[in-house]
This record gives C-alpha cells, structure tokens and sequence, in this order.
C-alpha cells in the first residue's frame, strides 16, 4: 500500500509539546532510577560531568534528525528519512531495525513493570499472576492507540507528567543536602573508563529518535518535530544531571547503591521518600510502555504504508483513523516476548539497532542536504554538528560486544530476507 492509496489518512492531532512528551517519555524510563549508581560505578566522580556531556553528544544526532523532520511530514521517521537518501533498501533495514528495537523493548518493559510491581505483592513475580499483569498492561494500552492518536496522547501526556513529578521533588529537596565536596573531588580518569562511560550514557539518552516517527499524525511536523527533538534533548539532560549530582553529592558511596535514587531520597525525606522514588519508577515504566505502543505500531505501519510490508499492516482504522492493525500486531509481537522471555535474548540488538539509526541520521543529513539543498531548519557549522554525530555512532560500534555485533547482524540479514520476500510478491502479476 503506498501512501496515495484512497484510503482514511491518520488523524493529525499532535501538537508540539505532545512530541516532546513522548520524546521525554521514551528516555525517562524505569531505568533512570539506577542510572546514578551505574555510571558512578564505570567513571566515579565524574560522572554528573559526563552526564551533561554525553547529553550534548546526544543533542548532535538530535539536531540532525531535526533538520530531517523539518523536510518531511509523513509517519516514519529515520525510516523515510534513510529511504529518501539511499533507497529502499538501506530504508527498509532502518525502519526493520526501528521498528524490532520498540517491540523488544516493549516486552522488556512489561516484564519489568511486573518485577517491579512485585515490590509491593510478591506474588506478581511469576506464574499466571505476572502473566495476568503483563497481558493486561499490554491490552489496555493497544486499545488506547486503536481508538485514538488524541487518546494515546493524553495517556503519554499524563504519565510523562507523572513520572517527572518524584524527580523533580528529588532533586529539589535533595540540592541542599548535596555535599559539594564529593563533587569536587575527581579521581584519575583512563580512556577505556571514559569510552565505557559514555557508552553507557548514550544508551541511556536512548529513544529521542522516537519523536520523528508520529509525525504523519502532527498538526505541523516540520515546525514542531525539530521543537519536540531540541526540547527533549534539553529536558532530559538538566534532569538526568541535576540526578546524578543530589545522588553523588547525597550518598557516601554511590557506585554501591542497588537503588540509588530510592535511597537518596530515603535519606532528605525519609522513608516517604523512597517510597514515592518507587512508585515513580513503575508510573515510568508504563509511560514508557505507552510510548512504544505508540511509536512502534507507527514504524510497522510506515513500512506496510510504502509496500515493504504486507498490506494488512498498513490499514488505517475508518472510524478512528488509526493504524489499528499495526497496533495490535506490535502489542502481541511484544506480550509474546514479554511471557516467554525472549525479548532477553534479542536485547543485544539494541546496540547495532542504534547504530543504524543514529549513523542513518548522519549520513542521511549530509546527503540530503546535497540532493535537495538547505532544509528548513538547518543546521549551522556546516558538516561538523552530522560528523559529530557520526562520532558518537562510531562510539556505539567500538563499544558494543561481540555478542552485541553479532545479534545486531542476524536481526539485520533477518531485514535483508523480509525485503527480498515482500520485494518478489509485489512483482508479481
């Protein structure tokens, strides 16, 4: 099915600050609640320098995407944007890449709002329970995105508003009680410390590409995706930094906190506290579930939408003008994953996965830029904010493990079979 088709287009009902909800959605998840303590652990006191920086890094391959969504104003993202400068091919991979990163990630989400909901009633750990959560959790949210992109939006809104609320109580509670001399007193620092941090932190700035993908459904993609992209970038950067310094400036020795955060808290605000850090990190981890509801389903359907997927994915919902189908498959790809626990095997795509995307972006800008000219939000300094990012890409590539290289290659030559299938039947007769 091609975009042309007579078909009911997606409603475009998403604003700009609904993009950056689900931008800040996607990088503020359960994970951020022991990110503290982890890269504490690789780099010690540098770590809420590096926090900061890697967020400028990360705004590198942002800007980039956001001069690529000012030129666009279809549903897809990085996949338009790698099909528009290098063709089919290299798009579909993009777009196949995109699309497996959202449904496995979705899966391990669930599966961890279920552990952590275990906090509370053990029972929900294991057994028909925890499959009762899950597949709950996973029905409820694919019915909120078959009925509407507004719906889902207010879903995003809520829960992004929901999670920021205990951050923001911790860190303003938690700036003076920081002591200033674990700040300041910075231990020798090796390369390979340094590399091993800022992989890290890049995958913890993680899902801010996820802002292009809704873009079919944008009152005004062109303006407000690259908006959505600086904004989210911006916000998460301020927060995750202001986090890391209460949590080191707060804490003895950080790098030996399981739960730093919850225990930060417990410390300025008792044990209230920790208990509000706690239930934050489950509201984190279903907004974030909401979220890849929501983007995964549209990068399966930008497929099926430009013919590289069967057309059963790209059917728009005539009363509520969704992409149903490509709801509904993404949700059950992913509760699969989460009941049976697969999507633990597949994580290692996640590296070569974002590989793809962010050097995809890259490269995509520089060639676009020589094929069509200057886009309407340009980029200044040239080359240099696209070979930055390309940087950090290759980043991404030296940091990532064998096992990592290897899955990531499979998921790919799994793309490159999909594409030869769906590229035979639509020539035939």
């Amino acid at each position: 099915m091609t975009p042309g088709d007579d078909k009911p287009p997606l409603r475009r009902a998403l604003g700009r600050w609904d993009l950056t909800a689900i931008g800040i959605n996607q990088v503020i998840g359960g994970a951020i609640f022991l990110m503290p303590s982890q890269v504490a652990a690789v780099i010690g006191g540098w770590s809420p320098i590096a926090v900061g920086v890697m967020g400028i890094a990360s705004l590198c391959v942002a800007l980039c995407l956001a001069e690529l969504g000012s030129r666009f104003d279809g549903t897809g993202g990085l996949y338009l944007y790698a099909r528009a400068a290098f063709g089919e091919f290299v798009g579909f991979e993009v777009g196949w890449m995109q699309w497996f990163a959202r449904a496995s990630s979705q899966a391990s989400i669930m599966a961890g709002t279920a552990v952590a909901l275990g906090y509370y009633w053990p029972s929900l750990t294991s057994g028909w329970p925890r499959a009762t959560v899950v597949t709950a959790i996973t029905a409820a949210l694919a019915w909120i995105n078959v009925r509407g992109i507004r719906q889902s939006a207010w879903v995003v809104n809520t829960l992004t508003i929901a999670k920021l609320l205990p951050l923001a109580v911790f860190i303003a509670f938690g700036i003076a009680h920081v002591d200033t001399a674990r700040l300041t007193s910075l231990p020798p620092l090796t390369i390979r410390q340094a590399m091993a941090g800022a992989l890290l932190l890049i995958f913890v700035y993680g899902g801010y590409e996820v802002v292009t993908v809704p873009a079919g459904e944008s009152a005004h993609p062109t303006r407000d995706v690259p908006f959505a992209l600086v904004m989210t970038i911006a916000s998460v950067a301020a927060i995750m930094t202001l986090m890391q310094v209460v949590a080191q400036g707060v804490l003895p020795n950080l790098a030996g906190h399981d739960t730093p955060i919850a225990d930060a808290a417990a410390v300025f605000l008792g044990t209230g506290g920790a208990l509000l850090v706690g239930a934050g990190s489950v509201v984190a981890m279903t907004g974030n579930n909401a979220g890849q509801v929501l983007t995964g389903s549209r990068a399966l359907f930008a497929l099926a939408e430009h013919g590289q997927l069967p057309r059963w994915l790209g059917r728009v919902h005539a009363r509520y003008r969704t992409p149903a189908n490509a709801v509904v498959f993404t949700s059950a790809v992913a509760l699969v994953l989460a009941l049976s626990g697969s999507f633990a095997a597949i994580a290692v795509v996640s590296a070569l996965a974002r590989l793809v995307m962010y050097g995809s972006a890259a490269a995509a800008a520089l060639r676009l830029r020589a094929v069509d000219g200057p886009a309407p939000f340009a980029l200044p300094l040239g080359p240099l904010i696209p070979i930055a990012a390309i940087l950090v890409t290759i980043g991404i590539g030296f940091g990532a493990t064998r096992e990592q290289l290897i899955g990531g290659a499979a998921a790919l030559a799994s793309g490159s079979v999909l594409f030869a299938v769906t590229r035979s039947r639509r020539s035939e007769p």
